[in-house]
Formats: structure tokens, C-alpha cells, sequence
């Protein structure tokens, strides 16, 4: 327990309690190093992989920070997608138990009426979407007076020529004594220099994957023609226990494939950027509770989702770069988990995956099927070879 007197008992006593109660022994690397210096009202830019418990870096710190008999908001988190809003939501939910603290939620695309009824409840910290928040602010029904911490969740995906203006405008409207933090998976340079163009005298926190638990996840690849990398994909569906999650590259491709799930009986669900907020909650609900087991995606699930016991996650069409093949595939394996990557490719993307994996350090092995199970190759030519 040495690692936690670090900061945990500065914590106040309903957050220990509730450490207690999730059965924390010791924190992540990126909780020890950013939750000290944000407990002290410090700037901070921090980098951490993906399933190392960033969330937690932050909102301890947060919830901390809040005066309970003052009605106003006084923490404003920013992400930028609908899903990373109301699952920061339920942990502050969960992590305020025990405390007078309330919290909500603001996404754009909700009934803007039934998010003005929120606002008359004073929520004490606020997690939304940055188009959402600012329309409130200019609107002049989110006041911002008391907001002493803005965080920006998955920071790399909100300073962004689309957002960035946005964030900016939104960080302005509160008072100069404001404490910024921004955690992202991946920390490009331009994100960094225009993070810091809104802090003071910003705390840099790098946590480098080796710092982390070490990963249990295993990397295989299926190689099949375009036109049967569906059949491999029907295959992996009706895997025992799978809980699995399918990124597709667009949403044409996206529509095309489960067209043709449904059209083979297939079960499953579909996430992507047209999906409305009831369409999103009913995808999600699905895997989550077990209706189904197999949900496809576009990239706009691999930020910030976070689904207990997600058992593979599945590249249908391969990343284009290493930092998707980072944020896709760390939706399985969180903090120390087991879980399984299937990347499924055409012979000419083999190179490809290679290169990947050497850029990333991961073994990644060939597989097949046989009678249902996932085997080596190797495997399974002697098999066959028994037969003849």
C-alpha cells in the first residue's frame, strides 16, 4: 500500500471510502504521477496508454476539489464523443457516492429542454460535448464563474481544427484562476503546443507503455480474400464467451457488412458517427447485457470506450496508422486484463500488419479455423495432412 500514502490520504474521507469499496490495492502508474500535482491546483499535460485509468487520474482530483454547499459548476469535463461523455458520467456518479456532490451530462443531438431542466438541478461538475457545452454558455444557461478545472479528455481529439476554436472559446469564458488538464492516449506535438497556449507553467506527465501493467492481450491475424473476409468475421461471431467489438472503415463499408450479417442470421449491433443518441444507448446496451455479442463499428468508437469484459476487438479493415491500431485495440485488455486482437487481412495487407506490429513491439501470429476453434496454421496442415 506505500504507493497510495502518496496521495490518498489527502484524499477526502468519502473518495478513500470509495477506493476501499472498488478494491484498489495500489494506483496505475498514471494515477500516482498525475494525481499529486493536479491535488495541488497544477496544470497538467499527460500521456498515458490507452485501459491505464486515466479517467481516475483526473476525476479523484476533481471531486476533491468541489465545495459541496455551493450549488455552481465547478469542474467542466470536455471529450469528444457522445459515449466518452456518459461514461465519464457514470463514474462520477459512482465515484460521489457519499458526498453532496451531483453531476450531468451534456451532448449535442439531446433534447436541448430536458438539458435545461439538468442545469436547474446545479450540477457541481459538468461532462459534455464541446459544441453542446459552448451553445449553453453562449446561450447564457451554463454560467462559468465558479468553474475552477477544465478537463479535456482525449485531448488529441478535441484540439482539432474542428473543435479547437471551441475549446478555446469555452476555457476563456471562465475566471484566470482556472486549473486546465489535458489527458490524451497519444501526445502530438501540435497538441501539446496548443494545450499549452491555454495553461500556466503546464506539469508534463509521460507514462510509456512499459511503465504500465503488462499487457495480456494476444495479437492474431486471419489472412482471406476481401470478398470472404466476412465468412472469417461469422466465424469469430459464434466464438464461445465472445464479447467482441468490430471497427470498419467508414460508414458505407459499415452499412454494406451487417446488411449482409443480417442477411445470414448474424446478431449484432452497429456504432458509428450518424448513429443518434438512442441508437448509440441501444448498441451499447446490447453487448453490454449479452443480446448480442458482436458490435461493428467506425472509428468513432475507438475513443474513450470503455466495455467491461470486452474479450476481442476485431479489425475487419486493417488501421491506417499505428496510433488507430493503439486506440482500436485498446478497447480489450484494460488494466491488466486478458483479451485478444484479430486483425483480418488480404494477403497484400500481410507487410503492412508486419510493420505494424514491429513499430508497436507485439508478436502477432497467423491463425485458422477448424471445426469452430481458432488454431495455428501449422496445426492445422498436419491436421490435414492425418486425414490424407
Amino acid at each position: 500500500m506505500k504507493q497510495t500514502e502518496d496521495f490518498l490520504p489527502n484524499l477526502k474521507p468519502f473518495l478513500q471510502e470509495n477506493w476501499q469499496s472498488a478494491g484498489f490495492k495500489a494506483p496505475t502508474t498514471i494515477q500516482e504521477k498525475a494525481i499529486p500535482p493536479l491535488l495541488q491546483g497544477t496544470d497538467v499535460i499527460a500521456e498515458s496508454p490507452t485501459g491505464t485509468g486515466k479517467t481516475l487520474a483526473y476525476l479523484l482530483p476533481v471531486l476533491n476539489a468541489i465545495k459541496e454547499d455551493n450549488g455552481s459548476i465547478q469542474a467542466l469535463i470536455l471529450a469528444s464523443s457522445h459515449e466518452l461523455v456518459m461514461q465519464i458520467n457514470e463514474e462520477i456518479q459512482k465515484w460521489s457516492k457519499g458526498s453532496k456532490i451531483s453531476g450531468a451530462s451534456f451532448i449535442g443531438g439531446a433534447n436541448l429542454k430536458r438539458q435545461l431542466e439538468k442545469l436547474k438541478k446545479r450540477p457541481q461538475v459538468v461532462a459534455g460535448t464541446p459544441g453542446r457545452i459552448y451553445e449553453l454558455i453562449k446561450q447564457k444557461k451554463m454560467k462559468m464563474h465558479d468553474v475552477k478545472t477544465i478537463v479535456l479528455d482525449e485531448g488529441d481529439q478535441l484540439l482539432v481544427p474542428e473543435h479547437i476554436g471551441t475549446i478555446q472559446n469555452i476555457v476563456k469564458s471562465t475566471l484566470k484562476d482556472r486549473q486546465v488538464v489535458l489527458f490524451s492516449a497519444t501526445l502530438p506535438p501540435q497538441i501539446e503546443a496548443h494545450a499549452k497556449e491555454m495553461m500556466a507553467d503546464p506539469e508534463l506527465v509521460i507514462v510509456k507503455r512499459e511503465e504500465n501493467i503488462p499487457s495480456k492481450v494476444e495479437h492474431i491475424y486471419f489472412t482471406a480474400d476481401p470478398r470472404d473476409k466476412i465468412k472469417v468475421l461469422e466465424k469469430i461471431s459464434r466464438l464461445d464467451s465472445l464479447k467482441g467489438l468490430a471497427f470498419v472503415k467508414d460508414i458505407g463499408s459499415l452499412s454494406v457488412l451487417s446488411e449482409r450479417l443480417d442477411y445470414n442470421g448474424v446478431l449484432h449491433g452497429v456504432l458509428h458517427g450518424e448513429s443518434n443518441k438512442r441508437e448509440r444507448e441501444a448498441s451499447m446496451k446490447g453487448l453490454r447485457t449479452g443480446e448480442y455479442s458482436l458490435l461493428l463499428a467506425t472509428e468513432v468508437a475507438a475513443r474513450g470506450l470503455d466495455v467491461k469484459g470486452l474479450t476481442h476487438v476485431i479489425h475487419y479493415d486493417l488501421p491506417k496508422t499505428k496510433e488507430q491500431y493503439i486506440h482500436r485495440s485498446g478497447r480489450t485488455g484494460r488494466s491488466g486484463a486478458e483479451g485478444t486482437v484479430i486483425s483480418i487481412i488480404a494477403p497484400n495487407e500481410e507487410r503492412d500488419l508486419k510493420r505494424l506490429s514491429r513499430d508497436l513491439n507485439f508478436d502477432i501470429q497467423p491463425k485458422t479455423f477448424y471445426k469452430g476453434e481458432i488454431i495455428d496454421i501449422a496445426e492445422r496442415a498436419q491436421s490435414d495432412k492425418r486425414k490424407k
